[in-house]
């Protein structure tokens, strides 16, 4: 099997375990809210972060170089995992993966004043296309617009403000203190609110929480281990199978058939996605690769950066990461 081929089964694989994390946070918001959820996520998380964090060998202390860029970078951490969480628990699931496609687009457009990144007309004109199918899934005006479809437009930015705050710091900042500073302020914050939201918890349903720990620590080493065996311009646009996941879920599970209007723009969305990836994936079309090199998914509280695992493990240059 060739390295390319190999990365690419890899991260079928991780997003099919992603795209089914993401079934047991959905079944667990229909009972409690996601405050509880992402405490708990939260918790049952670290050990499995500390054991990742002590592979770190970089000297230095936890105290942040960059603490007003860090406090953004933590700040929108904690609104996606809590937007994603909830979205997931109201929207079908389908609706939601097409919206948090977006980011990557987002992404793009940051890069121009945080990185001082170049976009050039074609890369322009895909943007605004893929904003055009997100406006195609959320239809104004035809369709109520809920506070889940806001929440999922919430985590797509969060999410692409996150990465975009990790590429302009993460040659200076150690990846442990990006790592610890949004979990333990999501631990502290979601456990600020738990008193008004509690609502107590079968054995079993702490063992789905338990689930959804494993299984999104677990997805993401494979994610990692794919960018490791094949190129990112191959790799990256594998998160675009989660659709096809999120279609498959979301009937068997919920009874969820998706419409025309978000098949349709999940379809543009994606297009103009990849349209992205290809092109930043040649030599000097982009100087920053906002989208690539290691662009997975959303952070959230159980699914940290990918490429910060990455950079403890020293296997991707610090200029080329998401």
């Amino acid at each position: 099997m060739s390295p390319n081929a190999k990365g690419a089964l890899l991260a079928l694989l991780a997003f099919g375990i992603f795209s089914t994390h993401d079934v047991v946070v959905k079944i667990l918001g229909g009972l409690y809210s996601p405050f509880q959820i992402v405490f708990f996520s939260v918790l049952l998380s670290f050990p499995l972060a500390m054991v990742m964090m002590m592979r770190d060998a970089k000297p230095g202390t936890l105290v942040p170089v960059h603490p007003w860029w860090l406090a953004l970078r933590t700040v929108a951490a904690v609104v996606t995992g809590v937007s994603v969480f909830y979205a997931f628990s109201v929207l079908p699931l389908a609706q939601v993966y097409a919206i948090l496609f977006a980011a990557p687009l987002l992404i793009t457009i940051l890069a121009i004043p945080v990185l001082g990144e170049t976009v050039r007309l074609r890369r322009w004109l895909a943007v605004l296309v893929g904003l055009a199918g997100v406006m195609v899934v959320l239809r104004p005006g035809s369709t109520e617009l809920t506070l889940g479809h806001l929440a999922a437009l919430a985590a797509a930015i969060g999410g692409a403000l996150a990465s975009i705050v990790v590429r302009k710091i993460g040659n200076e900042e150690r990846p442990v203190v990006m790592l610890l500073y949004p979990m333990m302020v999501n631990f502290v914050l979601m456990a600020a609110a738990l008193p008004f939201v509690y609502v107590p918890m079968p054995i079993e349903h702490l063992g789905l929480l338990a689930v959804i720990a494993t299984f999104a620590w677990f997805a993401s080493r494979l994610v990692i281990a794919a960018y490791q065996a094949g190129e990112a311009a191959i790799i990256a646009p594998m998160q675009y199978s989660q659709i096809v996941w999120a279609s498959i879920f979301g009937y068997v599970f919920f009874d969820e058939v998706i419409d025309q209007a978000t098949a349709i723009g999940a379809g543009i969305i994606i297009a103009s996605g990849m349209y992205i990836v290809l092109r930043e994936s040649r030599s000097g079309t982009s100087q920053n690769t906002p989208v690539l090199r290691t662009r997975s998914r959303s952070e959230t509280a159980t699914t940290p950066r990918v490429s910060l695992f990455m950079r403890i493990a020293g296997k991707t240059p610090p200029r080329q990461e998401d």
